[in-house]
């Protein structure tokens, strides 16, 4: 870490302290994926930081979301966790064909901070990295009207960086980012799709 960005660590360190909060539980590098979003602004930092730690503690009681709160989402298995690319971002493939628009709005935020955090944790494994990312594929394929959740889709686009794979020279590409071993079958690769809720990691208590 460079010393500019040491110092507005310790500085957004100190802001939280005086907002009433703490970062005790928090290294340098989730510290600084607040900077970045703040243009290094330590006070801007530290308020976006103990908003989300109000947002976290009041929809996140338990520090995660149990699988009993989701049943819906899970039981539609439109979500699944591949494993790792080759540069180590663990792939989530979303079957749109799958989804139907729900009802139950509560549920679908909480399942997306399910999927949202189990994916991450799939990678790090336990350790705080702050830059975490992940790769969304979005499987437009047999998708109908009845499909069609412009609320999700919103919610899809703030989070994922979008490439269309239209051509031959588009998919050997795609193939070759992500992997052979991680990828299913059906889009070039030699894995099997595996449900999210399929996955089991040793260090998540959400799957409980």
């Amino acid at each position: 870490m460079e010393k500019h960005q040491e110092t507005a660590v310790s500085q957004m360190r100190k802001s939280v302290e005086k907002l009433g909060s703490s970062t005790q539980n928090y290294g340098a590098p989730t510290l600084l994926r607040f900077l970045i979003a703040r243009r290094m602004d330590p006070e801007k930092a530290a308020k976006m930081f103990v908003q989300w730690q109000n947002w976290r503690a009041e929809f996140v009681p338990l520090g995660f979301i149990p699988e009993s709160e989701i049943p819906d989402e899970l039981n539609a298995r439109k979500i699944y966790l591949q494993g790792l690319s080759k540069d180590g971002h663990p792939v989530l493939i979303i079957k749109a064909s799958k989804h139907l628009p729900s009802k139950d709005h509560l549920q679908l935020k909480r399942f997306v901070v399910h999927l949202l955090d189990k994916t991450i944790a799939s990678s790090i494994r336990g350790r705080e990295i702050g830059n975490e990312k992940l790769i969304g594929i979005l499987d437009l394929q047999q998708i109908t009207v009845k499909n069609i959740d412009a609320r999700a889709l919103i919610t899809g686009f703030q989070f994922l960086q979008i490439v269309i794979v239209t051509n031959e020279k588009e998919r050997k590409a795609f193939i070759m980012e992500i992997g052979e071993d991680t990828l299913p079958e059906e889009y070039g690769g030699k894995a099997k799709l595996v449900a999210l809720q399929d996955v089991k990691l040793s260090h998540s208590p959400s799957q409980n």
